[in-house]
């Protein structure tokens, strides 16, 4: 049966991976974004590729810079069409846009979660961890200080 899947790709072969099923016929999602003027992928390490299960599963499975298909032992899980369209709903000419919450906050600016649980927590922006962009920030909350990793997109620079 035909769905989505996610596929799990050896480091840094998101582009090789996608190439050599483009060139196979195979319909395959890759979501990208720039990042410091370079186009990487979206989510690193993993890919959105529509085929026939079980039928092309070896094939998938065994193509050059696959790891793995996303999954139990016995099956892979297969990815609802709408999470596909949701990701290319947020393209801009092929390319995912990231929210942005004014200008980027720099080491030491305060800055305020604008996203998810953390949603109105505080802190002090501490350094940029990967290109995952993920930032890790020293809490001020109350008497207590802790480091938290996020989401860079979830957080706003405060102004005074």
């Amino acid at each position: 049966m035909e769905n989505w899947y996610v596929i799990n790709t050896k480091p840094k072969k998101e582009f090789h991976v996608e190439k050599l099923f483009k060139e196979g016929g195979v319909k395959i999602y890759n979501p990208k974004y720039l990042h410091e003027n370079k186009i990487r992928p979206f989510f690193p390490g993993y890919e959105f590729i529509y085929f026939d299960f079980p039928a092309q599963y070896q094939l998938v499975r065994y193509t050059r810079g696959v790891k793995r298909v996303v999954g139990s032992k016995i099956l892979p899980t297969p990815i609802l069409e709408d999470i596909i369209l949701e990701i290319k709903s947020r393209e801009v000419n092929g390319l995912i846009e990231i929210d942005k919450y004014g200008e980027e906050p720099e080491v030491g600016d305060e800055i305020e979660v604008v996203k998810g649980p953390l949603k109105g927590l505080r802190g002090i922006f501490k350094k940029e961890l990967t290109a995952k962009e993920r930032v890790l920030i020293l809490l001020n909350y109350v008497t207590y200080q802790g480091q938290l990793i996020i989401e860079k997109e979830k957080l706003k620079k405060v102004y005074k």
